[in-house]
């Protein structure tokens, strides 16, 4: 989250994924002026974790925010892509306020693999 790239909106997230065998994969959100260049703190995770060839177990998301934020839609679909209904996330705000969910609550409907 400190490392956060977010002159734009000044709203810096940070996100961690726990893997399959141990390691953790961690991202921040990267804006862009071009606003629909900005990529997401768990899609960045995501793709560090892919670049280790991994599989999430996790996925833990901080952000400065009085209530936990959820992934957004882009995100909700990209971890439901590695990570199954089962995928439990985590929020938590620097206050320490949490929320937790697992994939199929926040994406029940995800398209998969089986679509194609």
């Amino acid at each position: 989250r400190q490392r956060a790239h977010a002159p734009y909106s000044k709203f810096q997230v940070g996100a961690a994924i726990l893997c399959d065998d141990g390691s953790i994969s961690s991202g921040c959100n990267i804006e862009n002026a071009s606003y629909g260049l900005t990529v997401c703190a768990e899609r960045n995770a995501v793709g560090a974790m892919v670049l280790g060839a991994r599989k999430p177990v996790a996925v833990a998301i901080v952000a400065d925010s009085r209530e936990p934020t959820p992934p957004c839609g882009m995100c909700r679909q990209v971890l439901a892509e590695f990570g199954g209904d089962s995928l439990p996330v985590v929020s938590r705000t620097l206050a320490g306020k949490e929320a937790r969910w697992t994939m199929a609550e926040l994406l029940p409907h995800a398209f998969t693999r089986s679509f194609l």
